[in-house]
């Protein structure tokens, strides 16, 4: 039989035993609890999901199942489209007057504003040597590449007053020397209608605000007009003919 410890021995190893057991049972405690917050999943979900650690179980990789998709549509060449064109040239008198004012319009207020440029045929002044296109429109625009018919007034040929304007400096300055003209001259008109002569009746110079020059008449008459003097716009000045027959 051992003999015993001494008193201080013997409560040294009773520390040591207690301490063991304590040490023994918190880490059961410890364990314990470890474990049971795993099961519960915790108290805090929030907080818990954002300390979660992935899981490091690794698994093979799944074989890709095949993607079925739509079957596709046949495909439709892009659609081209048909390309502009001119409209067609009009090429009677009735086709004219089919868009055109039955009276004569206003003067426009914008005198170099865009105007279609429609050929209605020619004109031409014996006298003169003058061959020129004749253009329906009296702006600048249209002046600027022949003389133009005021629209509105009565078509060459038919009852009314044809009015003509034209440049006389500038732009092959058509009307220059029509001052030249005098009673019996004669002016031709040539529209898909037909050809058309006039003979000159009289000449007149008038202000720039004589509209009535345009007013149309009961029998075929016409009426060529531009600025005066040559190089001036101060006046106007106005050749006025009638249909011969």
């Amino acid at each position: 039989m051992d003999s015993p410890l001494p008193e201080p021995a013997q409560r040294s190893k009773r520390a040591t035993l207690v301490g063991v057991f304590l040490a023994a049972l918190i880490t059961t405690i410890t364990l314990g609890a470890g474990v049971a917050i795993a099961l519960r999943g915790g108290d805090d979900p929030d907080t818990l999901a954002t300390r979660t650690e992935p899981a490091t179980t690794t698994s093979a990789p799944a074989t890709p199942s095949p993607v079925l998709s739509a079957p596709t549509a046949p495909s439709v060449p892009p659609t081209t489209a048909a390309p502009t064109t001119n409209v067609a040239p009009i090429t009677t008198v009735a086709d004219i007057l089919a868009g055109q004012p039955t009276a004569p319009i206003a003067p426009p207020p914008d005198p170099r504003g865009y105007e279609d440029q429609i050929r209605l045929g020619g004109i031409s002044i014996p006298k003169l040597g003058l061959e020129a296109p004749l253009f329906e429109g009296i702006r600048l625009t249209t002046l600027d590449n022949g003389p133009g018919h005021w629209p509105g007034t009565a078509m060459p040929g038919e009852n009314g007053n044809v009015v003509v304007a034209a440049h006389r400096t500038s732009h092959g300055a058509a009307f220059r020397n029509i001052d030249q003209l005098v009673a019996g001259d004669l002016v031709q008109f040539s529209t898909a209608a037909g050809v058309f002569e006039y003979t000159v009746t009289g000449t007149q110079i008038v202000t720039p605000d004589a509209v009535w020059i345009v007013d149309q008449t009961e029998n075929a008459t016409a009426t060529l007009f531009a600025c005066h003097p040559p190089g001036s716009v101060s006046h106007r000045i106005v050749v006025n003919l009638e249909l011969f027959e």
